[in-house]
């Protein structure tokens, strides 16, 4: 078969990297193993883009961990097994750019070494938490007992948890790192591997580098016997109410507390996902109105009733919409499938239904929460410059007015909670190091927030144009459920006042001005995609636009050659991220994703009100007109530009 390989490889049918690397697996697995028959009729059929898509490199960690493709799109005789036709295939699919074992075993050996490394007198301990998606469970499974091969305590959940109670569990149980089994909102054809530290966000600088070199050096032994009496344990219940008295804690409607029973009905999906185990536990105890959308109720790994579970797409949140309908609610919830993002839609005066962006819903609860703790003098004029909302670059500059207004700190990361929970970090440590004798993960929310605001920097909310959202440190990764309630929250206090959320978001417009985004991006998947992305990137640092819709451009930012500074006067970490900026003070940043084969484009411009006075209704009307019209237009500039730079 090496013979083979090696002749495609030199007629041109297959990437240099991808002989190489399927020599590699070749080498390491058994000559009758159901990844070498796997490899080998990829071979007999002919079907090179396949093996250069599952062969071309090797997973890397991105914005999001490891992350890629558990299910080719050719399934092999060998994969499918015995699993019966159109169903999930018996094993994952072969390949070094796959979610597989043999990658998991790499991952989990490399993260278990550098988590010793770091703690080398101590015993570790390893939380793991999987989502609904095909082989979550024994991608799980087989963590755990990688896991206890290298010496380490592993806890688990009973069953599919969503990733923020992953986040929340590595804190309260004070473990070394963490693992969660997800692919958060792609196909379903898709799995993957995010590792959190012992603060329970996920890897950032030295401790990403440190855990892929150790990986990159990891063997696979297939032995998986526990070393010095490691041993797995099952979480129970406890965990879950330790976590429910989190989300206790982010309501602050009066409204809500007191009368429950006069906030609008809500609708709630979990997409069949994971948010089905905490959510609706969550409204119970609000004793709110709610109904579950039942076809979305069930974990199912197909995600049946959805093109994509993604909750920022009105199509995934069609069920829930009529429903809602159906039983008079004003607001539809949906999260994706390990729940660390919720989307929207909310009835309009007509009695249709809209959906929010991710940056209606970040500002809106920024705004909310900003406005609610200054109401009740918990930011004041003494404590207000020591709390903040953290947000991506990416992220609607509505949110640094509202910081403004309220008179809080606004801080920018680049894209990826983990560095929004790097810097809730920083200040956990600034509590810390001021007050040594206290325990802060023991403190409940009150005390912790009294000590920020004293010593450190309290977070007041945090979020990503992406729809994830989080109103705790307890927490160190965006979290649906946490979203969820503080929805309701806003709805609570909204409906209190008679307006609906659409009316809450254009006071705020009124208020402050009004800002439009939009996200463009091209999807180029596999090895073919990935060069594709990273020539149009180059072609932008080669000849970098001089101006869009004859607006010149006037600055121009590269985040992964310059130095640059949030405010608190951290470095911010190097990442391709260029940011240009033009003379109406629109503005266009394109990365590329780190968790899917795309090209992003973040584009924005607003309008903002300097003055006192709110607008009028016609005037904001007017001003909404005129700036989306230009987003609009600006896109197709974008586009056309793109188009031409890869000859598309």
């Amino acid at each position: 078969m090496e013979s083979i390989v090696r002749e495609a490889c030199s007629a041109g049918h297959i990437l240099v990297s991808t002989r190489d690397n399927i020599l590699a697996e070749l080498s390491r697995t058994q000559p009758n193993s159901w990844e070498t028959r796997s490899i080998a009729e990829l071979l007999e059929k002919q079907h090179w883009a396949e093996l250069n898509d599952r062969f071309f490199r090797r997973l890397a960690f991105g914005t999001g961990g490891l992350r890629g493709r558990t299910i080719g799109r050719v399934v092999t005789t060998a994969e499918q097994g015995n699993a019966p036709a159109g169903t999930r295939p018996q094993f994952p699919g072969v390949g070094t750019n796959m979610m597989n074992f043999a990658n998991i075993e790499r991952a989990t050996r490399g993260l278990c070494r550098y988590v010793t490394s770091r703690f080398p007198d101590q015993r570790c301990a390893l939380v793991i938490a999987h989502d609904v998606r095909h082989f979550s469970r024994e991608f799980c499974d087989f963590t755990a007992r990688i896991a206890t091969n290298e010496g380490f305590d592993v806890f688990i959940f009973p069953e599919e948890r969503s990733t923020p109670m992953l986040s929340f569990a590595v804190r309260h149980l004070r473990a070394h790192c963490g693992v969660v089994i997800t692919a958060s909102h792609n196909p379903p054809y898709d799995n993957g591997y995010k590792a959190y530290f012992d603060d329970g966000a996920q890897l950032v600088e030295p401790e990403a580098t440190g855990v892929i070199q150790a990986a990159a050096q990891a063997q696979i032994t297939g032995d998986h016997t526990p070393k010095n009496g490691a041993k797995i344990t099952t979480l129970g219940p406890d965990i879950e109410e330790a976590y429910q008295g989190v989300l206790a804690t982010l309501p602050l409607s009066d409204t809500l507390k007191s009368a429950p029973h006069s906030v609008p009905k809500v609708v709630y999906s979990p997409i069949h996902g994971t948010g089905a185990r905490a959510i609706p536990e969550a409204f119970k105890r609000l004793k709110i109105d709610f109904s579950v959308v039942a076809e979305q109720e069930q974990p199912d790994g197909d995600f049946p009733t959805v093109k994509s579970p993604n909750p920022e797409n009105g199509e995934a949140l069609s069920l829930g919409v009529a429903l809602a309908k159906k039983t008079g609610a004003t607001l539809v919830i949906g999260t994706d499938p390990d729940n660390d993002r919720m989307g929207i839609a909310v009835r309009k005066a007509d009695g249709d239904f809209q959906l929010l962006t991710g940056n209606h819903i970040g500002a809106l609860l920024a705004y909310h929460r900003c406005k609610k703790l200054t109401d009740a003098g918990i930011l004041n004029s003494q404590t207000r410059t020591r709390a903040c909302l953290i947000k991506t670059f990416v992220t609607t500059e509505l949110q640094a007015r509202i910081a403004e207004k309220f008179g809080v700190r606004l801080i920018n990361t680049l894209t990826g909670f983990k560095y929004i929970g790097q810097k809730l970090l920083r200040y956990e440590r600034a509590v810390l190091a001021a007050r040594p004798d206290v325990d802060y993960r023991a403190l409940d929310h009150n005390a912790r927030r009294d000590l920020q605001l004293q010593h450190g920097c309290y977070f007041i909310f945090g979020g990503e144009e992406s729809y994830g959202y989080s109103g705790t440190d307890a927490v160190r990764d965006k979290d649906g459920n946490a979203a969820a309630v503080m929805i309701v929250d806003l709805l609570a206090e909204s409906s209190s006042i008679g307006k609906s959320i659409l009316e809450y978001l254009d006071s705020l417009y009124a208020e402050l001005g009004y800002y439009r985004e939009k996200l463009g991006q091209f999807v180029m998947e596999g090895a073919e995609g990935a060069a594709k992305i990273q020539s149009l990137l180059k072609s932008y640092l080669d000849q970098p636009p001089k101006s869009y819709l004859g607006r010149a451009v006037t600055r121009t930012i590269n985040h992964a050659t310059e130095t640059l500074y949030d405010a608190d006067g951290d470095v911010l970490p190097k990442e391709l991220m260029l940011q240009f900026e033009l003379s109406n003070g629109a503005r266009i940043i394109i990365r590329g994703s780190g968790t899917e084969p795309k090209i992003k484009y973040y584009l924005s411009s607003h309008r903002a009100n300097l003055t006192d006075t709110p607008w009028t209704i016609e005037h904001l009307s007017l001003i909404k007109s005129e700036v989306d019209s230009e987003v609009e237009a600006l896109w197709s500039e974008v586009e056309r530009d793109a188009l031409q730079r890869t000859g598309g």
